[in-house]
């Protein structure tokens, strides 16, 4: 055992050294601000591509997507990808051209020039908050391996407190040698070593993939056997009722959690929100040299999320059926650790210490890009107009630096904070609440970016405060999120009318947008914020 840990440990250490030398190494001689944040716009188009499909895979992913496939042994939820197609399609056609046009360096400049700084200060606060819970919350999820390699080695489980260490220390490991290259590299470094990142994730899960399906004895004939004969119905669901008729038949709809529409839809609109409205997905966007070469990174990024989804969901699915044959008194509970359960006992030495480096490699692709979004907002929104105003250029690229740090140990308290949660009250439900807070707040802010881009003279300060209001308490309504938060206290909040569906998340920031949009485009904007003919 002792020899298989030191190969799997070594081939951990030589991915952390090869990651953080490459960012040290592409992300020298910054001289300003714009190098820091924008990488000089000399990033080639599939490097961004990688780089997106690296940010949006999360160690959540890593285990969350597999973990829907063990569980509902179909793939429904693929019909999610479709959408975010669709999606990508409509951000590089809406967005993009606006924000080049403009030269922003944080997207949410954009507002100010169109409605006003008020409006740009509001939207760039609720990113700030909203990508700070998100990130840090989710950052725990990568510490699951360790401490079930823990259980591993030990041959025991371990207890709250142990459990808790594990987890911070993972944290502030994981935190700390991103926060290296991402503090000094910008993000010319975090778009390299996301490459890298990317193309480990890809290949552990190609190779674990494989290794499920050679593992399986009698191949696909024992597949279809213990599942069943695949049917359209495994991918493509409605939700409607046939039983139901008019509105009712509708409620159940929007009360399924995967369905074709929702994909279709509901996706398309969260694609909009987090790769439009989001600084973290937009800024690597804005680093290839034009409009044309940003649009092309952006669609392929879409069109690779559909085999890659396929890939984890068919490892869950390959999951349940080796564990058919193959039944293990020791198998966790929970989907979500299945998959590291399978890669801890089960895959071949090296092989091992790969899946755990991928694990390791979505947790920090997400990280670097947070911490680097964050850290540009904070920098282009606050600092230059209100803490320094007239700032130099070396004062400004010292300025993100220590953004950067900041926003790392606020990142390393918000992951502490969930893990003590999440292990000391199991019983308290907080991160469903955590990591769908991006789907409260991207509606209202995409609904007023929509309104500053679809019309010329709509929507002023005012107007589009109220509406980011009203929009996030509907959302919060029929997500039936009062009750979630009242259920914590053992109480009950009877809020949402009963002619309104309890709406599954793929629709809430469609409907927020909705809402905001409407509300917005009420109020006039003012002559001096008229955009350019």
């Amino acid at each position: 055992m002792d020899g298989r840990l030191v190969i799997d440990s070594a081939v951990l250490l030589v991915y952390f050294v090869l990651i953080i030398s490459i960012g040290l190494y592409m992300g020298r001689k910054e001289e300003n601000l714009a190098d820091f944040a924008l990488g000089g716009r000399r990033i080639p188009w599939w490097a961004v591509l990688a780089s997106l499909v690296a940010a949006e895979t999360s160690a959540g992913t890593f285990f969350g997507t597999p973990g829907e496939g063990f569980a509902l042994r179909n793939y429904t939820y693929l019909q999610l990808a479709f959408g975010t197609i669709i999606g990508r399609v409509l951000v590089s056609y809406i967005f993009i051209k606006p924000y080049y046009d403009y030269k922003v360096y944080s997207i949410y400049e954009y507002l100010t020039a169109r409605f006003g700084v008020p409006t740009k200060n509001a939207a760039s606060a609720v990113f700030m908050i909203t990508r700070l819970l998100a990130s840090g919350a989710r950052l725990y999820v990568a510490a699951i391996a360790l401490a079930l390699a823990y259980e591993m080695i030990s041959g025991t489980r371990p207890n709250q407190t142990q459990t808790l260490w594990i987890y911070l220390g993972a944290t502030i490991a994981i935190v700390i040698l991103t926060a290296i290259y991402t503090t000094f590299g910008g993000i010319k470094a975090v778009i390299w070593t996301d490459l890298i990142q990317a193309s480990i994730m890809i290949g552990s899960a190609l190779v674990a993939l494989g290794l499920l399906y050679s593992a399986i004895p009698g191949g696909w004939h024992e597949i279809v056997q213990r599942h069943g004969a695949f049917r359209v119905s495994d991918l493509i669901t409605t939700g409607l009722d046939p039983a139901k008729h008019g509105w009712d038949k509708l409620k159940t709809m929007f009360e399924t959690e995967y369905t074709i529409f929702a994909g279709l839809i509901g996706a398309a609109f969260i694609t909009m929100g987090t790769h439009g409205t989001d600084q973290d997905m937009v800024q690597r966007m804005l680093t290839a040299p034009d409009i044309r070469r940003s649009r092309r990174s952006v669609i392929f990024s879409g069109l690779a999320d559909i085999p890659l989804a396929f890939t984890f969901l068919s490892i869950g699915l390959l999951l349940w059926v080796y564990y058919q044959a193959h039944p293990d008194p020791t198998l966790p509970k929970t989907p979500n650790e299945t998959f590291c359960h399978f890669i801890l006992y089960q895959m071949p030495v090296g092989l091992r210490g790969l899946l755990i480096a991928g694990i390791f490699a979505t947790a920090m692709g997400s990280l670097s890009t947070a911490i680097n979004a964050l850290a540009t907002s904070f920098t282009r929104d606050w600092y230059e107009p209100y803490i320094n105003p007239g700032s130099t250029a070396e004062q400004s690229l010292r300025a993100v630096r220590w953004a950067t740090v900041w926003f790392s140990i606020l990142m390393i308290v918000v992951a502490s904070t969930t893990s003590y949660l999440v292990i000391v009250h199991p019983n308290v439900r907080i991160i469903p609440i955590v990591l769908s807070v991006f789907a409260y707040t991207y509606g209202p802010l995409l609904g007023v970016f929509l309104c500053g881009m679809f019309t010329r003279r709509r929507g002023n300060n005012l107007g589009n405060t109220i509406a980011m209001i009203v929009g996030f308490i509907f959302v919060a309504i029929i997500s039936n999120l009062f009750n979630a938060i009242a259920g914590i206290f053992g109480r009950v909040a009877y809020i949402r009318p009963t002619w309104l569906p309890a709406v599954e998340f793929p629709w809430w920031i469609c409907f927020g947008t909705i809402v905001t949009f409407s509300i917005a485009i009420l109020f006039r904007t003012g002559r001096e914020h008229y955009p350019p003919s």
